[in-house]
């Protein structure tokens, strides 16, 4: 579900246990060092943004950033809040289950009506 656009990038969420967003650029790079200088320096931007509001809100225990594009060669990155107790910790949320997860997190809307004002 796409929750902000804008003319460099775009931020979707992930349906997940844990809060999830996307960062994809809009035009088809297929790597980082790919970029252009501003959509980069929106990349970096809009990261930080996100980064921060994710560890203020849901004082997760650890924020995973991914870039993989195997599947779909379009770069993009992966910004997750992790906790202990979520399903899949210490192991990455495509990785094997550890456990059934015990998370009693606010609505994401709650998150998201914080965070994209701030984009």
């Amino acid at each position: 579900m796409e929750l902000f656009r804008n003319k460099l990038i775009n931020i979707q969420l992930e349906d997940s246990e844990v809060p999830w967003l996307k960062i994809f650029t809009n035009q088809p790079y297929k790597e980082f060092t790919d970029l252009d200088k501003e959509t980069r320096d929106e990349v970096i931007r809009v990261w930080e943004i996100v980064e921060k509001e994710m560890r203020e809100f849901y004082q997760p225990d650890k924020i995973n950033v991914a870039s993989f594009g195997n599947y779909l060669p379009h770069f993009h990155l992966h910004i997750m809040a992790r906790f202990k107790n979520d399903s899949y910790f210490p192991e990455p949320m495509w990785g094997k289950k550890q456990r059934e997860g015990k998370l009693d997190l606010p609505p994401i809307q709650q998150f998201l009506d914080i965070l994209i004002p701030k984009l």
